[in-house]
């Protein structure tokens, strides 16, 4: 199965971004975490998680925790706890049914950082890990298929509560990030688009 859909490739037509998206998936894309995937993934305090239900209806979740309640413990394995909630049940409801997960892992600060993890997810409530997790009231289990950095300007310095500075301003011309000039990638970085 190949990692752009034609609705992906569709829109890297009409935007000339094609040579750039394979480029990137061809440098960035990994199945097995690095030595920094795991460093990051283990410091932060949330990330988000995306799950769609039997028929695909998709639904969102941030979840939380103290640095340390995500870990990567195999080289494409990470898990996570499920702690108590509102009670709805709406991501380990959608796992049960459809095990397609996308997990986002970001710093908001003066670095900004995005991490995206998919794969396919378990849930346990008697999983023996489950007890090294203060709280838990299940376990989940995530199976990498694709591991992938996304750029990270537009994230906002939550700190200064200012907007990044890469976001659109009227009357102002574009910033351009400092990776489209790298030279694994600037010959592949499609015209600006108005």
């Amino acid at each position: 199965m190949s990692f752009y859909h034609d609705g992906q490739r569709a829109i890297q037509a009409r935007f000339q971004s094609a040579p750039l998206a394979d480029r990137l998936l061809e440098k960035l894309h990994r199945t097995a975490f690095s030595d920094a995937d795991k460093a990051f993934i283990e410091g932060v305090s949330f990330f988000f998680i995306a799950t769609a239900d039997a028929d695909g209806r998709p639904d969102c979740s941030h979840k939380g925790g103290a640095p340390g309640f995500v870990r990567v413990i195999e080289p494409s394995v990470l898990v996570f706890p499920d702690y108590d909630g509102n009670g709805m049940f709406r991501s380990l409801g959608n796992i049960s049914v459809n095990p397609a997960v996308g997990l986002l892992f970001m710093a908001m600060n003066d670095a900004p950082k995005r991490l995206r993890v998919n794969g396919r997810a378990t849930v346990s409530f008697d999983d023996p890990l489950m007890a090294t997790f203060t709280g838990a009231q299940a376990l989940l289990r995530v199976q990498v298929e694709h591991i992938f950095p996304n750029c990270p300007r537009y994230i906002a310095d939550l700190s200064s509560r200012t907007p990044s500075q890469y976001a659109p301003k009227e009357g102002v011309a574009p910033t351009e990030p400092a990776w489209k000039s790298f030279p694994d990638f600037k010959d592949v970085v499609p015209p600006r688009k108005a």
